[in-house]
């Protein structure tokens, strides 16, 4: 699992310099009250304010005997 990939794209959401208000909003230290989506220069990426998509569930249901047999 990947936290540091390079791709990433800046968001005030998961900014050292961002506190979350809402769903949709961040209290930035410098520009003030944001858009989650936001992001200025000063971005610096804090890992712990990101929350990662979760995992698919397996759907059982669907299996059939044969899907396991080699």
């Amino acid at each position: 699992m990947l936290l540091f990939r390079r791709d990433m794209e800046p968001r005030c959401a998961y900014c050292a310099k961002g506190t979350v208000i809402n769903d949709r909003e961040v209290a930035c230290a410098r520009k003030g009250v944001v858009a989650g989506e936001y992001h200025c220069r000063r971005f610096q990426y804090d890992p712990f304010k990101r929350v990662p998509p979760r995992p698919l569930k397996l759907k059982t249901s669907q299996l059939k005997e044969e899907d396991f047999a080699i």
